[in-house]
C-alpha cells in the first residue's frame, strides 16, 4: 500500500485499535494468477505472554463456509487482510487556501502472513465461541447449551483458519501534509455531518494534528 511517512502510524496500540473497531475485513489470495476476496469477520489476537508490544505474537483469526473455494488456496504464499476504518470525502471549499482539489481520508490497516486451516472440532469449536463472546456476549450462554448435533452440522460447514502476521502496512490519510490549521478545518466541517463515518474521520483527524506527539 502507497503510504508516505506522515501517514504510517507505527504505534502497535492504534493499530490494533483500529483492526479490533473495524474487524469485518477483506481476505484477499493469488494463486495461478487468479485474485479472490471474501468479506469476513476477524478475531484479532495477541498471542504469547510478552504481547505484541514486547514481540509476541499478532494472528488473525475466521472462519469461512467450506463451499467457498478460496481456503483452497492457503498454502505456502502469504495472503492480505484488509482493515477498513473511517473515511470520508473533503472538499476544497474548507480550506483557507481556495487552490486546492478535492480528496478523500480515510485509515487502513493491511496485514500479511500465511494462514493455516484449523481442522480439530474442539479448536473449531472454540474459534467460533470466541467470535460470539465478542460479538453477542449476550447470547453466549444459549450458544454453549446448543445441541451437539447441531453444532457439529454448522462445524461441519466451515473451514476457521488463523494468520500469523508477518508484516503491517498502514496509512492514516488525514490531511497531514496540508498543516494543522488545515486539518483543524476540514475536522471542525465533518464534526457537522450526521454521517457516523464522517464524524469518525473528524475525531481520528484531531488525533493526529500536525504537531502532535
Amino acid at each position: 500500500m502507497y503510504s508516505p511517512d506522515y501517514n504510517r502510524i507505527g504505534d502497535r496500540a492504534q493499530q490494533l485499535e483500529m483492526m479490533r473497531a473495524n474487524n469485518f475485513a477483506i481476505l484477499v489470495t493469488a494463486i495461478d494468477g487468479e485474485l479472490a476476496a471474501s468479506h469476513l469477520v476477524c478475531l484479532v489476537e495477541e498471542r504469547g505472554a510478552e504481547g505484541v508490544e514486547r514481540g509476541g505474537a499478532l494472528v488473525i483469526v475466521g472462519h469461512m463456509a467450506k463451499t467457498n473455494p478460496q481456503w483452497q488456496a492457503f498454502f505456502d504464499d502469504d495472503v492480505m487482510v484488509i482493515f477498513h476504518g473511517p473515511h470520508a470525502y473533503v472538499s476544497p471549499r474548507w480550506y483557507e487556501q481556495q487552490e486546492r482539489v478535492p480528496t478523500w481520508n480515510y485509515a487502513a490497516v493491511h496485514a500479511y502472513g500465511k494462514p493455516r486451516v484449523i481442522e480439530a472440532r474442539e479448536a473449531k469449536h472454540a474459534v467460533m465461541r470466541r467470535l460470539v463472546a465478542l460479538q453477542d456476549p449476550q447470547w453466549l450462554p444459549k450458544f454453549e447449551v446448543l445441541r451437539p448435533e447441531y453444532v457439529q452440522q454448522m462445524l461441519d460447514g466451515i473451514v476457521p483458519f488463523e494468520i500469523a502476521v508477518t508484516r503491517l502496512e498502514t496509512r492514516w490519510k488525514l490531511s497531514q501534509n496540508r498543516g494543522r490549521r488545515e486539518q483543524e478545518l476540514i475536522a471542525a466541517e465533518l464534526e457537522k455531518s450526521s454521517d457516523s463515518l464522517e464524524r469518525a474521520t473528524a475525531a481520528l483527524t484531531r488525533r493526529h494534528l500536525a504537531g502532535n506527539s
